[in-house]
């Protein structure tokens, strides 16, 4: 196989080839050959391969550095290093071999999602599990530290395209020598790069050396001779949407009453069914393959929670739609509900721990809002739950049985029962819970919350050992909730260390928390999610840390995106920009709780609030 970047320019197809040819036979004997550009100038805005002893074409790499500054890019230039452009031949089974070796997280979540895929016509979509693979690149997870490394040196002309000015050098221009896009007159100007998007028009007049994007959000104009530094505006920290956190408040409650909340109970809502809809597209299109019951008791919850706050709404009727829909299409024989319903109506196997932590929580939303007999059926379920009985704890149903997530959904569950419901087994369970974590889940080294374990709730090792700064968050604000309803300083002294934990996975230049953290804390996956944003602004708030509160605030508004109406952005790269998708409802929970945690924290913004309350 040949692994080729997209936006790479070799104007040389014939030397392209013969030095593809030039690699297979060193694949064929099981090598990882990339080809190596020999440099033109010291430039510091690539990676470099130092190649080990001549032995033929094609030679034994000795190392890699990654974009050195000037005077180092022009040592190693000298030394004889090269380019390195990231096209990769090898055969299939060597690649898949060194990624099950080196990066196994990598390799587990592909091969998992491939087994969990379907084929629509030429499209084979992905499993879930793929989104959950750790943003890593090849080379730093497999080709540094392989043994099988090699690289061919070759003289062809080549660009990344990674900047505009090697765009218009590899674009064909005009007299003037610019290249204009449609819906772009120049006048008076010369080595002008344009374009610009459909139904936008761009008049230059009387100007050189620059470049022009003109997009319907953003308008991009630099000068060709600092195309190099547009990445350094990508990079930087946004000026901060809001300057306090009760202007942050405003904003956010009114998005939700006035926006997210009627955009999801409508067109968020099947009207043959009642049921809540997976996901709408940006373009608040449906997407509805099918019915998971967590989507249903998560979205019931939201607005069985907003029709109990008493927010001006037909929320109470959408909460009971969703729950109807559960009860009369998802809820089995033994009294446990299917973790899926089918657009058909077929459901499948019996959900999980997790997914019946939901129901639970939905159930307590539907008591506050004044649903009779809520409570009945929760203790009902509960007993049906034994199922997942542990030894200690509670076991999941998945693949990974012994975990912590799981655990503490049930918690969630727990003490929101503990506040609004009668019987004595809520706060039996929130103490059994709290207990397994501040002895068991919790490391009482440096702090952090572990995610999967034994049957001992010993923490397993390896890949498990991946720290979630977003559960971070999550744990900590209801350890407070556990620990100011008893007055027991253990859940707040918990909760700040699992805080600071979370902490360290903030990455400045994005504002934004990252996906997952190594062992040692350093960053494992830099991506970013929706969810952890929402769970770092309310255990900030909570604890009362009101910087680290507003820095969380500005953080979400970009994943919140307002300007799009009720729906948002899920997942961010680690480069700042986003993945283009639906938005899931079951990010709808986050934001709910996240906001109404914000809005309680600077009540006397909301007079008409405060009075209902």
């Amino acid at each position: 196989m040949i692994v080729l970047p997209a936006d790479h320019h070799i104007a040389d197809n014939v030397a392209f080839e013969a030095a593809i040819r030039a690699t297979l036979v060193a694949a064929s004997n099981g090598a990882i050959v990339t080809l190596g550009v020999q440099p033109t100038t010291p430039s510091a805005a690539y990676g470099y391969i130092r190649p080990g002893l001549v032995e033929g074409q094609v030679r034994l790499i000795e190392g890699f550095e990654e974009k050195p500054g000037p005077a180092r890019a022009a040592e190693l230039m000298a030394a004889g290093a090269l380019w390195n452009i990231g096209i990769f031949v090898a055969q299939a089974r060597t690649i898949i071999g060194e990624t099950r070796k080196l990066a196994p997280s990598v390799a587990g979540a592909v091969e998992e999602a491939l087994l969990d895929s379907t084929l629509a016509g030429d499209v084979l979509e992905l499993g879930a599990a793929f989104s959950d693979a750790p943003g890593l690149a090849f080379d730093r997870a497999v080709m540094e530290k392989t043994s099988c490394a090699a690289v061919l040196p070759v003289t062809f002309e080549w660009s990344d395209l990674g900047a505009w000015n090697t765009v218009l050098a590899a674009t064909s221009v005009d007299d003037q020598g610019s290249s204009l896009g449609p819906g772009v007159t120049a006048v008076e100007s010369a080595q002008v790069l344009a374009r610009a998007a459909g139904g936008m028009s761009v008049t230059v007049v009387g100007v050189s050396r620059v470049v022009i994007v003109a997009e319907p959000d953003a308008v991009l104009v630099c000068s060709l001779d600092s195309a190099q530094e547009v990445g350094l505006a990508k990079t930087s920290v946004a000026a901060p949407w809001f300057a306090s956190l009760p202007d942050a408040a405003k904003k956010y409650e009114i998005w939700l009453r006035a926006v997210a909340l009627p955009l999801w109970a409508t067109v968020g809502v099947d009207p043959s069914s009642g049921a809540f809809r997976e996901a709408l597209t940006r373009d608040c299109v449906p997407v509805d393959p099918f019915r998971r019951t967590r989507v249903q008791a998560r979205q019931t919850f939201v607005f069985a929670s907003a029709a109990a706050e008493r927010f001006p709404g037909p929320w109470l009727s959408a909460a009971q739609g969703g729950m109807e829909f559960l009860r009369t299409q998802a809820l089995q024989s033994d009294g446990l509900y299917s973790a899926r319903v089918d657009l058909d109506g077929g459901a499948s196997e019996t959900a999980g721990l997790y997914d019946h932590a939901f129901i639970l929580l939905a159930l307590s939303a539907l008591a506050r809002a004044g649903e009779p007999g809520a409570e009945a059926e929760a203790l009902s379920l509960m007993a049906q739950m034994h199922v997942f009985r542990h030894q200690t704890g509670f076991r999941e149903t998945n693949r990974d049985p012994f975990q912590a997530n799981a655990q503490m959904h049930l918690l969630e569950a727990a003490i929101a029962w503990e506040a609004v419901g009668q019987s004595p087994v809520w706060s039996a369970l929130c103490d059994e819970i709290v207990d397994l974590a501040l002895t068991c889940l919790i490391d009482d080294g440096n702090g952090a919350l572990r995610e999967f374990f034994d049957a001992d709730w010993i923490p397993l090792q390896g890949e498990a050992l991946r720290i979630e700064p977003g559960h971070q968050f999550e744990w900590a604000w209801l350890l407070v909730k556990w620990g100011r309803a008893r007055n027991d300083p253990r859940g707040e002294v918990a909760a700040r260390r699992l805080f600071a934990v979370g902490r360290l996975g903030f990455a400045d230049s994005r504002s934004a928390v990252v996906n997952s953290l190594q062992k040692d804390l350093s960053t494992d996956d830099s991506g970013a999610r929706l969810w952890p944003q929402c769970e770092y602004l309310k255990a900030a708030l909570i604890l009362e840390e009101n910087d680290a509160a507003l820095q969380a605030a500005n953080g979400l508004f970009a994943f919140a995106d307002m300007a799009a109406g009720g729906v948002w952005r899920e997942r961010m790269r680690a480069d700042g920009s986003f993945i283009d998708e639906p938005a899931p409802a079951t990010s709808l929970y986050h934001l709910y709780l996240a906001i109404d945690e914000l809005t309680h924290h600077t009540p006397n913004r909301f007079p008409l609030r405060q009075k209902m309350l």
